[in-house]
């Protein structure tokens, strides 16, 4: 028996050992038998033939983690500002401002680059109607004209609560209860309590996700590289 150290995991035994006894007949295939050529058979006994035979303890254990390790070091996809759909116009915001979208959700939804961020991410998730809706409750709290109020409320309500929209967002019984009674004479404050409950919802579920997805992740690391590269 021979004693080696297995190339793959330094430290690991592989032990080989020849077996040069006979080969049944029944086991050797005809092809073999076949392409066997007579100088071949001179030089080596029909009957007779080395097989290998290893075991190394790491094959099932170390070399799987060593693949598991490289694969968490597999580069993050490339994402970049300019490839992501502006729902807002707004400025390219520097690695401090992006850092500072993992401090804190308000933060976040308060930068207009950040919302664009997030709402890309919420579209792999697919649940970018929960901030079109935000934006479109922020839009309304901005108007003052009776006429214009009223269809903005109707189109927001059509659009993201309405049972029979693909685009209805998730609410309790309680908020679609108070819309709908407000939906009567529709105010600039008519969705303010639906507002609340999906930015509370965006917050607690799809935020967490969002600062560990390869999106903002790479975002940072491209910006942080370009800040030292100039």
């Amino acid at each position: 028996m021979l004693v080696y150290v297995c190339a793959w995991c330094p430290g690991a035994l592989l032990c080989v050992s020849q077996y040069t006894g006979p080969v049944p007949a029944d086991r050797e295939s005809p092809m073999a038998r076949s392409e066997t050529s007579p100088s071949r058979a001179q030089r080596s006994s029909p009957t007779q033939r080395p097989n290998a035979c290893c075991f190394c303890w790491c094959c099932c254990c170390s070399c799987s983690w060593r693949e598991d390790e490289n694969r968490g070091r597999m580069k993050l996809p490339e994402t970049k500002l300019e490839t992501i759909t502006n729902c807002e116009a707004c400025t390219k915001p520097t690695v401090e401002e992006m850092k500072q979208w993992a401090q804190s959700f308000d933060k976040l939804m308060k930068n207009p680059a950040g919302r664009n961020v997030f709402r890309e991410f919420l579209r792999t998730e697919y649940s970018e109607e929960n901030m079109l809706f935000w934006l479109a409750c922020e839009d309304l709290k901005k108007e003052i004209n009776k006429s214009t109020i009223e269809e903005k409320a109707r189109v927001i309500y059509e659009d993201y609560i309405s049972i029979l929209s693909p685009k209805e967002v998730s609410l309790d019984a309680r908020v679609r209860e108070v819309i709908n009674r407000k939906m009567q004479e529709p105010t600039p404050h008519t969705f303010e309590d639906a507002q609340l409950q999906i930015y509370t919802l965006m917050h607690r579920d799809s935020y967490p996700r969002f600062l560990n997805s390869p999106i903002y992740r790479s975002l940072v690391q491209g910006g942080s590289r370009s800040s030292s590269e100039s």
